[in-house]
Order: structure tokens, then sequence, then C-alpha cells
């Protein structure tokens, strides 16, 4: 996927769902990996030509793994004019020294998000970028009817009234093959994941399941991915059609 078709699927969830307006500062949430970088690229596009003028600021939050270097990722920000924080953690000795928590994802992903948006609060920032493509709102929807009992998936914008802070996720139409083949064609810093059960999780359950129905079913992704967007999910906001040309 080139550039272009990254900010073709950005602007068409930016502009459906209203997450953009004027004076924004929005940051991006930077893991290190692929979906989050192909994320910065594209808001950076988006910010030179889109008729909406907003700040925008990048942030990653350390988990506090010694292997990781995030040098590649301040570089690239560097070279695209993004201000960019690191904030440092101690999440994963909590989770692994402290607590030694056989199931920490959930209460990983809390404090990771915890400190995420307070950093974002504190640079100035109303609205902060998540990273979510179209396969994880389908693993998600997929999660929450076979543990939950309820259909649910990431709203593409939603407002958390308790930080006065707004998440939108403007890669919700975008694949992940695609996010794959952008990193390989523009060699994007990647920081690996350092986490000891990385692969071993209910998403990855939920991936490979979601792979599997695709190749028995031919387009059951997509077809689960539209049911998504006409589900009337609760707390999800207005879908604003836009005709193209």
């Amino acid at each position: 996927m080139k550039l272009q078709q990254l900010l073709s699927y950005t602007r068409k969830a930016v502009d459906e769902y209203t997450m953009i307006q004027e004076g924004d500062h929005i940051a991006v949430g930077i893991s290190g990996g692929k979906d989050s970088l192909a994320l910065l690229y594209a808001m950076h596009g988006l910010k030179r030509f889109y008729p909406i003028s907003f700040e925008l600021s990048a942030v990653t939050v350390d988990l506090g793994y010694s292997e990781c270097d995030f040098t590649p990722v301040a570089e690239l920000c560097r070279e695209l004019g993004v201000p960019y924080k690191i904030v440092r953690t101690e999440i994963a000795r909590i989770l692994f020294e402290e607590r030694r928590e056989s199931n920490p994802c959930s209460l990983c992903a809390k404090m990771r998000k915890g400190a995420l948006n307070q950093s974002v609060k504190e640079m100035g920032c109303n609205k902060v970028a998540y990273a979510h493509h179209k396969d994880d709102m389908i693993e998600t929807m997929l999660l929450s009817m076979l543990f939950e009992g309820r259909f649910y998936s990431f709203s593409p914008r939603s407002y958390l009234d308790r930080m006065d802070l707004t998440v939108i996720r403007p890669m919700m139409f975008v694949d992940e093959a695609d996010v794959i083949g952008f990193r390989n064609l523009y060699d994007l810093p990647v920081v690996t994941s350092r986490c000891p059960i990385d692969g071993y999780t209910k998403r990855q359950y939920a991936k490979e399941l979601v792979s599997k129905l695709n190749h028995e079913h031919p387009g059951a992704k997509q077809r689960m991915f539209t049911a998504i967007l006409n589900g009337n999910i609760n707390g999800w906001p207005e879908r604003i059609l836009h005709e193209r040309p």
C-alpha cells in the first residue's frame, strides 16, 4: 500500500465520523509497532492538505523493557517535524516481577492507556489517535461475542469525560495486510515487542479465527466489518456518508 491509499482510507474515516475539528491538538499514540508508525505517517500527511487546521504531536509509553530502543522512532518524528515525547514507566516490572500476572493483557492495557492519556493531557492535546485498524475492530467484535456475550467493537470516536479527552481511530478502514505492505514499502523503523506472552493471547486466537473463517468463506471478514458499521453499537457516533467523485 502506498501513502496515497493510506491517506485516502484515513480521510474517509476522519470525514465520515467527524474526527477532527478546527484547532484540535492531536497526539498519535506510538507503541513502536507497524500500526502506530503507519498512523503517524497518515496523520502527518493528512495535516498537510486537510481543510481543517490541527496540531500534531506523538507520544510513546515505554513499558520498561530494556531491549526496546525508540531512537529510530524519535529520528522519524524529527524528520517529519512532529514533536515527540517518551513516557518512561515500570509497567513491565510491575506486571511480571512484582505481581507475577499470568494473564496480564487487560491490566497492561489499562495501565498503558492511563499513562498515555495522562501524558497527552500534559502536552496540551485534546485528542489522542489510536492505531486500531479494520482487523482489530473485527477481532474485538468476535472476542466480545465469544467471551462477553455482547455485540461490540471499538468506537471510531469516543469522549473520555473523566479525562476531558477524545479518542479517535483514523485507521479503522485499513486492512492489516495493507499496513504490512506499507511497512515494507516505506521501511518503517518498527520496534519489536518484548512482551513475553506476545503471540499467545486471546486476540491472537481471534486473529487466527478470522483468517480461518475468511479462508473457508471468502469475503467473511469484510461482511463482519460491514455488520459492525451497520450494527448500531451503543456509543458509536453517527456516520456521515459523503459522495466521492
